[in-house]
């Protein structure tokens, strides 16, 4: 693909092994109204590229009102409409026609004309030194790199080759065009009615293709699921069937991890339909893909923008396939990450990334409903990906995996992505649950405090809710951790009030992992 363009993905796994409560104010009937009108209204497809074309015909005056630079422009990402006529449209930035990394900026404008703007960063964007003084890396894009200090003029070049475990390796690297320096680099793709595996009996959406079936969802874009039969790059082969059955339960028979991968595609496209109100994973009806069987025993999970797919492996001894239907919902939402907030896949923002995939992924699974795999606060628990019957990663007490963070310190961001996540997933689970012992659908926790405090949780429906609304409207390329706590404060504010519970819990719990 053209290195003009940004790839984002991410798999499940690292690639090297992945408070008293006050009184609420206000009626019930009143806190509906409000959570009413700030959630996103569900856009087609044709209304929302729509929206995104108004707002790029505005783009000039736009960026003029905000105060930009005359060297600076916008260009319109994605548009959000809330219920109440809240407008929040994402735009990226350029520089001299450039465009500007870590320039990405969110501008909310109210119904009565009213503006806000959250920018990934505040730096004035004006480069000092010479726009080329260096030849260009062979492939590179000129870039004004501005996520991590003084904006200055650079290169971005894309490498591609393969990790060890066999994960495709898309790293970007940017380096000073001035001096030659690295600035920054990320690994781009890092470690991410059928009988399946892991759901037991499922319903799939499947569409006639001759005298058979194929494992095309009609129903939610046209998703197909592919058999990449051992292989690591293309599409592979679509499945079909001549009776429409499919898979038997077993590894061996190679349709049951398709049953698994289409059926948590399925269920995930629901959860974002029914409970965000999300039309795809990006927001404009367009579907995704799965491919399954990929190499030989790879122990991975992965989701890949530049292809808008998902890709499974079969596990250890190609017996334990990674398409369990948390993982599903995992990779998928990686997707939405890429097409909201675009975390950058590194420190704070790269853990927040991965919390992000984690805390709905859960979600999806607690939305299934499904008595083959009810819904738990663990990660990856069906696919024994260590071979000892453990989770993957533990979000009430995510130290419990021996590598992930409890709480934010200093030096969390210097810690791999799938590790520093646990502050988020911690504080997602206090949110929802509360600190302490108890227990979910047979599943014991017990979750701990930084300070010793006592969190009430609020419930997972209203937490997955704020979460998805600080992530769509608020959050940026480089919203670490401080960042967090602030757009999850201001999407409460909206989505229920700055008086409520929902807002003191949101305070108390991410206080409880020692963000303040």
């Amino acid at each position: 693909m053209s290195s003009s363009r940004t790839l984002r993905a991410a798999a499940i796994v690292a690639s090297a092994a992945m408070v008293a409560i006050a009184v609420q104010t206000g009626s019930a009937s009143a806190s509906a109204e409000r959570e009413a009108g700030a959630t996103a209204l569900s856009l087609s497809a044709g209304a929302r590229a729509q929206a995104i074309s108004e707002a790029q015909n505005s783009a000039a005056g736009t960026a003029r009102a905000i105060g930009l630079a005359g060297d600076e422009a916008l260009v319109a990402r994605d548009v959000v409409k809330d219920a109440d006529g809240t407008v929040h449209t994402r735009y990226e930035r350029t520089y001299q026609g450039l465009p500007v990394l870590g320039g990405d900026l969110v501008v909310h404008q109210k119904k009565d004309g009213s503006r806000k703007t959250d920018k990934a960063v505040e730096a004035k964007i004006a480069p000092a030194a010479a726009r080329s003084s260096l030849r260009a890396p062979a492939g590179a894009r000129q870039v004004v790199w501005a996520a991590t200090g003084k904006p200055v003029f650079a290169y971005e070049a894309v490498v591609r080759g393969t990790q060890a475990d066999g994960t495709p390796s898309e790293r970007h690297v940017v380096t000073d065009a001035a001096t030659g320096a690295e600035l920054y680099s990320y690994e781009a793709i890092d470690t991410g009615v059928g009988a399946s595996e892991y759901s037991g009996s499922v319903t799939l959406g499947t569409a006639p293709s001759g005298s058979a079936f194929s494992l095309t969802d009609t129903a939610r874009g046209g998703h197909k699921t592919y058999d990449l039969n051992g292989g690591t790059s293309g599409t592979g082969t679509l499945f079909t069937d001549a009776d429409d059955k499919w898979g038997d339960g077993t590894p061996s028979n190679r349709q049951t991890a398709a049953v698994d991968a289409h059926y948590g595609a399925a269920v995930t496209w629901d959860f974002y339909k029914t409970e965000l109100g999300r039309n795809g994973i990006a927001g404009d009806g367009r579907a995704a893909y799965s491919r399954v069987h990929y190499g030989n025993a790879y122990v991975n999970a992965f989701w890949d923008d530049s292809c808008f797919c998902m890709t499974y492996g079969d596990g250890q001894n190609n017996q334990k396939p990674l398409t369990a239907l948390d993982v599903a919902g995992h990779e998928m939402s990686h997707g939405l990450t890429a097409a909201t907030a675009k975390l950058n896949y590194s420190r704070e923002s790269g853990g927040l990334n991965e919390a992000t995939s984690d805390i709905f992924g859960t979600s999806v699974e607690f939305f299934a409903n499904n008595a083959s795999d009810p819904g738990d606060y663990l990660i990856g628990e069906k696919i024994d990906i260590r071979g000892d019957g453990k989770p993957l990663r533990y979000m009430d007490k995510p130290s419990k995996d021996g590598a992930s963070a409890d709480y934010w310190s200093k030096t969390v961001g210097r810690l791999d992505v799938h590790n520093s996540s646990g502050v988020a997933n911690h504080f997602f689970y206090l949110l929802s649950e509360g600190s302490g012992a108890k227990t979910v659908n047979g599943v014991a926790y017990n979750s701990p405090t930084y300070d010793g405090s006592t969190v009430a949780g609020i419930g997972r429906t209203k937490a997955y809710k704020i979460w998805y609304k600080a992530l769509s409207t608020y959050m940026t390329s480089t919203t670490d951790y401080a960042g967090a706590r602030t757009a999850t404060l201001k999407a409460t504010a909206d989505l229920y009030g700055s008086t409520g519970v929902e807002y003191q819990q949101v305070a108390a719990a991410w206080k409880a992992v020692n963000v303040k």
